[in-house]
């Protein structure tokens, strides 16, 4: 009895089986998916991985190309630091500054605590270097302004005082200029015209001239709404800077002219008092000999920025404006030297000031100023 259950039961089978086979087809998990999900593997295993998980904005199959994934966005909402890196220009400009306004804060402190240097020519060396001393004041702020301080009302001031100070630089220096051809020029009636009284208007003109062309960008003649009007110095214009580079190379041109002057009546004085007055004749030489120095460095220094200036944009590459800017602000290193530091009077009031003595070479009886002390 049970063999004919069995037999019967695995007939049954293999006739289903048979007919299973024949419907061309093997029997399928109707709850299974028709595609393998790699997802339901593990739940948290992600089908297209990120290759650069720490990097924003980096991906090589993008969200929005694989169906099923949503589009995330590209904004990197990781903190960013607020540190900035320096910059050696800056830095150079900024040990540069150091050295002009220490430079010529010692030469202010001599001229002030000297009572017998009061003639004009040393209230022009006097403007001069404070120009000079708020020029370098003025490259120390802007570092300061720029990686301390932040804000379109600093950078304003910034700019400003610096345009004012070589401004008043340039123009001090084409005031000595003049001073040196009037010497030379009316020799004998220089010392009644040229009063100290007068010599303080013409300081008083130059600041005043200076002043306004210091305070032009917080006027409104800078680029900070405009970025694509910036000159090579931002917030200055260009325009703006084209017309500083051709005041100086008109200032320049003047200079130039009133030099060969002053060549011309020299040599000519010397002709005349080469064998009777020998001293004025090397004296006179070495005036234009100084002038020549002068001039040299004056042209080394502030051509290339001015040249630049007008042929070059904010797009042109930084460096360019660096390293002319930095040629620029030597000149006020320069200046001291030239104008003061040679100058006799000057170097008596500094050995008495730090040494408290006068080598013998220097003489304390005050001598007779001419045209070779500037």
């Amino acid at each position: 009895m049970r063999t004919a259950l069995f037999r019967t039961h695995m007939s049954d089978m293999i006739l289903s089986l048979a007919a299973t086979m024949s419907s061309g087809g093997i029997p399928q998990n109707t709850t299974s998916s028709s595609t393998f999900d790699p997802s339901s593997l593990d739940p948290w295993l992600d089908p297209y991985p990120d290759p650069y998980p720490d990097l924003p904005g980096v991906n090589t199959s993008s969200s929005s190309d694989v169906p099923g994934r949503t589009h995330t966005s590209d904004l990197d909402l990781r903190p960013l630091t607020s540190q900035q890196d320096v910059s050696p220009w800056d830095v150079a400009l900024c040990v540069t500054g150091t050295l002009i306004a220490c430079e010529n804060a010692l030469v202010i402190a001599v001229l002030f605590y000297t009572p017998t240097l009061r003639a004009p020519m040393f209230i022009l060396i006097g403007s001069l270097a404070f120009a000079d001393l708020l020029a370098g004041l003025g490259l120390i702020l802007n570092f300061v302004f720029t990686y301390l301080v932040e804000g379109e009302v600093v950078t304003l001031v910034s700019t400003g005082i610096l345009i004012a100070a070589f401004s008043a630089s340039i123009l001090n220096i084409l005031a000595i200029t003049v001073d040196r051809y009037l010497s030379l020029y009316n020799a004998l009636t220089y010392h009644t015209e040229r009063t100290v009284l007068f010599t303080y208007l013409v300081v008083g003109v130059i600041w005043l001239v200076c002043l306004v062309l210091g305070v032009l960008p917080a006027l409104g003649w800078n680029c900070l709404d405009d970025q694509s009007t910036c000159s090579v110095c931002r917030p200055v214009t260009k325009s703006n800077a084209v017309a500083l580079a051709v005041f100086f190379l008109l200032v320049f041109a003047l200079m130039m002219q009133l030099y060969l002057q002053i060549c011309r009546i020299a040599f000519r004085h010397a002709q005349q008092i080469a064998v009777q007055h020998q001293f004025l004749a090397i004296s006179t030489t070495k005036g234009v000999q100084t002038l020549s120095v002068i001039l040299c460095a004056f042209a080394m220094c502030w051509l290339p920025f001015a040249m630049y200036s007008i042929v070059a944009d904010s797009s042109y590459p930084i460096i360019y404006t660096y390293s002319t800017v930095l040629l620029a602000a030597c000149n006020s290193v320069i200046n001291p030297i030239i104008y003061a530091f040679r100058n006799p009077d000057i170097q008596k009031g500094l050995w008495l000031a730090c040494c408290g003595c006068v080598p013998s070479n220097l003489s304390l009886r005050p001598r007779a100023r001419t045209s070779s002390d500037v």
